[in-house]
């Protein structure tokens, strides 16, 4: 069927395709469009009109030069490591990763004969070190580590990674690109969870891969394509539509954290606030030089009271609500004891000062005055 005559009009919005099969007039221009010798579409696993589009938008986003959208943030980093390592190969990790990526490396890859090694990235000797006795294929890290937002140096790291024959691949998820972008610090590849801030409304799965060097290009769409594990149409057209106001939702969501951040300090029953935008962060001189643009919307803060204390401020402030994820345009609280790192060995967690008592936040766009009202709220119950 042809498609309708717009005549001089085109629409605003942009279109949903969601065809999975396209139709070709004959032999020739399937091997044309198949080749990559003319546009065109033949099956929507291998492309299609809405993941081209968004990754387009995304890469420039990015500061790179492709991209792919994938069909979650963990399939977009599947992508990557099964782009770049082989059985026998190293991956040299961060400490400090969300859990189902470090279920990823240790648990999966392993079964391909990848060996993960970890180091804290933010001990730069120590990962010199570790990169020339591993010779890793990758080393991998967080802008802000989830949960407690550490912050490596990227161009450095990048530097000790190029050194020893390695490509930095960062997962981007907390900063976003409106705060951070890794290709232009050293990065060879960025993962995106599209699902989180980018899309912003929490009704997506949706992954960014996106690279620098063109030649990596075909070698992530072979895999993404034979794994399956290109993003759909829909979603797609969903986060298109998400990130026309990502920059407006970041720079409100960012103003709000850190007067949040400030605000819980001097909150009773409050041991502890983590944001990188404060004086007392670990990182926090070099979060202001990395991040010109502020420290994004994520913080956590500790409660004395431990596992308790946490249900009576969740029972107390429902307009806060527990949403094991984050990015939504109001502001949701998570606990990564019992969500993001619950499946993290104790030992692990406790070392890297993952609490009982500790709530991650990701601060939305509605006023601070309201959010600090419904946080009081939960606080006062903590007793």
């Amino acid at each position: 069927m042809n498609a309708p005559d717009l005549g001089p009009t085109r629409p605003l919005a942009p279109p949903l395709y969601t065809a999975s099969v396209y139709s070709l007039p004959d032999l020739d221009a399937l091997d044309a469009v198949s080749d990559g010798h003319a546009p065109g579409y033949v099956y929507a696993r291998d492309a299609h009109p809405n993941a081209d589009q968004l990754a387009a938008q995304l890469a420039a986003l990015e500061g790179g030069a492709w991209g792919v959208v994938c069909g979650s943030g963990m399939a977009a980093l599947s992508a990557a490591f099964l782009s770049l390592v082989s059985g026998g190969d190293a991956v040299l990790a961060s400490t400090r990763l969300y859990g189902r990526t470090s279920a990823l490396l240790k648990d999966q890859l392993a079964r391909f004969g990848v060996t993960t090694r970890q180091v804290d990235v933010n001990d730069l000797d120590a990962t010199r070190a570790a990169v020339a006795e591993h010779k890793p294929k990758v080393v991998y890290a967080e802008t802000m580590s989830n949960p407690l937002c550490r912050v490596p140096d990227l161009p450095v790291l990048a530097e000790i990674a190029h050194a020893g024959g390695a490509k930095l691949v960062v997962d981007n998820t907390f900063a976003t690109p409106v705060i951070c972008r890794p290709l232009e610090l050293g990065a060879d590849l960025v993962m995106e969870s599209l699902t989180k801030m980018v899309g912003g409304h929490s009704d997506v799965f949706l992954g960014l891969l996106a690279g620098r060097d063109p030649a990596l290009r075909p070698v992530v769409g072979q895999v993404v394509s034979v794994w399956g594990l290109l993003g759909g149409p829909f979603d797609c057209w969903q986060v298109e539509r998400g990130l026309v106001t990502l920059g407006l939702r970041m720079r409100a969501a960012t103003a709000t954290a850190a007067a949040l951040a400030d605000w819980l300090a001097d909150r009773p029953g409050v041991t502890r606030v983590v944001y990188p935008g404060r004086p007392d962060h670990p990182d926090y001189d070099l979060a202001r030089r990395l991040f010109p643009a502020g420290c994004g919307n994520m913080l956590c803060f500790e409660l004395a009271g431990g596992r308790g204390a946490v249900n009576r401020f969740l029972r107390a402030a429902p307009g806060v609500p527990l949403c094991p994820s984050l990015g939504h345009a109001t502001t949701t609280v998570s606990y990564p004891v019992g969500a993001s790192h619950r499946y993290v060995p104790a030992a692990d967690r406790e070392r890297e000062g993952i609490t009982a008592g500790l709530v991650r936040v990701s601060v939305g766009c509605e006023p601070f005055d309201d959010l600090a009202r419904e946080t009081a709220t939960g606080l006062a119950a903590v007793g």
